[in-house]
């Protein structure tokens, strides 16, 4: 048994189990390693993208997610959904995705999509990242996300076309709203032609567990049309919401 291996498996467990990120003395202790051995790991793990620094500590990324992405669909939330999206896009015509944030890169993750039959369609990759801040689900995401994880992010995020939110500030006063809403919209702030819009799905201990989105070239977002939408993907996320077992109060 490849004894480096083990200690980089230990030290992602250690990680992905720890409610908040770790420094590497916290971790050496935890495990039992030397410093300089707990480093060394920490800095091959962060090179193959399994693992983020913030100010001397760690964490886990969403790396193992994109891994796994030919079955990421057994995951319970896309089980659980896929019959309520495909109802919704039987309802809209339009592609519906699912997305999970990884906070520490400030971006989503798409890990289920059911496509729409329109020949112009947008629609995201499996395993694919956006950055969170300007695109429905990670917004709406970020919405229910801690004051302390927000106040973290930097003070300008980048800005992919003239329409993104790319100043904290300004983020924020959106989170807000978006917050008390109950879903995010997107018009072209991360590419100009795709748009759409997205609310969080909640598990069972009413945790968000993912926001389910619906992807639309702008072209077709209309005001009128995104007023019948929305509705209809909120009640989507409800439904799942309640199959996954989340408590009242987070849906």
């Amino acid at each position: 048994m490849d004894t480096t291996v083990v200690k980089a498996l230990t030290v992602l467990e250690a990680l992905a189990s720890s409610g908040a990120p770790l420094g590497v003395t916290e971790l050496a202790t935890k495990l039992g390693l030397s410093k300089s051995n707990v480093h060394r790991l920490l800095q091959t793990l962060s090179s193959r993208g399994y693992v983020s620094q913030v100010e001397q500590r760690y964490t886990v990324t969403t790396r193992l997610w994109e891994l796994g992405a030919m079955i990421i669909s057994r995951l319970d939330v896309a089980q659980i959904a896929t019959p309520v999206m495909q109802r919704l896009v039987a309802e809209v015509d339009e592609t519906a995705h699912l997305s999970i944030l990884d906070m520490a890169s400030c971006e989503v993750v798409s890990i289920h999509n059911v496509e729409s039959t329109q020949p112009v369609r947008a629609y995201s990759r499996i395993g694919q990242r956006t950055p969170a801040h300007c695109v429905a689900t990670g917004k709406v995401l970020l919405s229910v996300q801690s004051p302390e994880a927000l106040q973290a992010l930097p003070e300008e995020l980048q800005r992919f076309t003239p329409h993104t939110l790319y100043r904290r500030d300004d983020l924020l006063a959106a989170l807000v709203k978006i917050r008390l809403d109950g879903y995010s919209t997107n018009a072209g702030e991360w590419r100009e032609q795709v748009g759409g819009a997205a609310s969080v799905i909640w598990d069972h201990a009413g945790r968000p567990a993912a926001a389910i989105g619906l992807t639309v070239p702008v072209e077709r977002l209309k005001p009128e049309v995104m007023d019948r939408y929305i509705p209809r993907l909120m009640a989507a996320a409800d439904e799942i919401s309640r199959l996954m077992g989340a408590p009242q109060r987070a849906r």
